[in-house]
């Protein structure tokens, strides 16, 4: 091992244990790894990984679904196709192309009667991460035993079984044709409970969020079940949530509101929240023109069925914010909504806004319907 030191192009000198053994450059982020040996940790993080072998894959998935195989090497057999899912997107297309939801459908549904396993759950993992064809939905929605197993499943004690079942009751939905289908799931009241209850835990377990709102929705478009999500505490859980999601969640977020808003006792569940008028008015025109159409939306149905709304509306600002939307670029759906606010609330107006005045009534602002 060379005792001296080398030049640099700058004339800056550094010890021969400083550089990376792999590089033979400056360690800028050194790893000492389990031999002892530090390096720089590009160098030995930077290193594409190759596709599985399709051979490899296809005895993967017939280990973990013969029953002639111990439990163990059913189960070490799913957490490697888990993992060489996550670790490439071509690994994920070799696997879907296996049969391999039908393999894992039947492993997550094999004894519904029955407590779920760790063989279950790592199957039930594995099967989120793809999209189900319509076949194996109906397969699942149309069987009661399969639906009340999905039921517990997201009652579970393991954070991470209730997320990847919410997960799994999203896909159904989303997959089922036909309202009958979806209301099947839709229907039961623990499911409801459950996926609700997962959107209480953001800082504990984030991706809650993300898999929790997605299945709310889902749950809240079949119109007829839209009372369960309010039973199940869906108006309190969302307005207390709202400022945690992120983007794209939160126009579901707002979507999902503006859905339960339309029904009675979801529209008196927002009103009794304190911070659900001022929370939707903050929001118009500040995350994106879908949950502007959906914050006001849900504005317009609060505050036609409540003039408490109305007032708490007009208190926190909502005729400035709706006077700059009827302006902005929104959508045509959004300006709208904000056009028929505004013609509600104008008798909620301070008598010194510009609501009162002969002026707004003739404005081009406020187009005749």
């Amino acid at each position: 091992m060379p005792g001296s030191l080398e030049p640099l192009d700058l004339g800056v000198q550094i010890p021969y244990h400083f550089r990376c053994p792999i590089s033979l450059e400056l360690m800028r982020d050194p790893v000492t790894v389990s031999t002892g040996q530090t390096y720089d940790r590009p160098s030995i993080e930077s290193t594409p990984k190759q596709p599985a072998d399709p051979t490899h894959i296809r005895h993967l998935l017939t280990q973990s679904a013969s029953n002639s195989n111990t439990y163990p090497t059913r189960l070490s057999a799913l957490r490697r196709l888990r993992g060489l899912a996550r670790d490439l997107d071509k690994n994920r297309s070799t696997i879907s192309s296996q049969n391999s939801r039908e393999i894992l459908v039947q492993l997550v549904f094999a004894d519904t009667g029955s407590e779920s396993s760790e063989l279950t759950h790592e199957a039930l993992a594995l099967l989120v991460l793809f999209p189900l064809p319509e076949s194996d939905c109906a397969a699942v929605a149309s069987d009661p035993d399969r639906v009340a197993y999905l039921a517990r499943l997201v009652q579970h004690s393991s954070m991470e079984v209730r997320v990847n079942s919410a997960a799994l009751i999203e896909n159904v939905l989303a997959g089922s044709r036909t309202a009958e289908l979806r209301a099947e799931i839709s229907n039961v009241d623990e499911i409801h409970q459950g996926v609700v209850s997962i959107l209480r835990n953001p800082i504990a377990y984030p991706r809650a969020l993300k898999i929790g709102i997605k299945a709310l929705f889902a749950l809240c478009l079949v119109k007829q079940t839209r009372n369960k999500a309010v039973s199940a505490g869906a108006p309190e859980t969302l307005i207390n949530t709202l400022a945690d999601f992120e983007k794209c969640d939160s126009e579901r977020a707002l979507a999902t509101i503006e859905l339960l808003c339309r029904v009675p006792d979801g529209c008196t569940a927002f009103a009794a929240h304190a911070l659900t008028v001022p929370l939707l008015v903050k929001t118009i025109l500040k995350i994106s023109d879908r949950a502007t159409e959906y914050a006001a939306g849900a504005l317009l149905s609060l505050c036609s069925a409540s003039e408490k709304s109305q007032n708490d509306a007009v208190a926190a600002g909502v005729l400035t914010q709706l006077l700059l939307l009827v302006q902005s670029d929104c959508t045509d759906r959004a300006k709208r909504k904000a056009q028929l606010l505004l013609k509600l609330l104008r008798d909620s107006w301070p008598e010194d806004s510009v609501g009162n005045s002969d002026d707004f009534v003739c404005s081009e602002l406020v187009v005749p319907f």
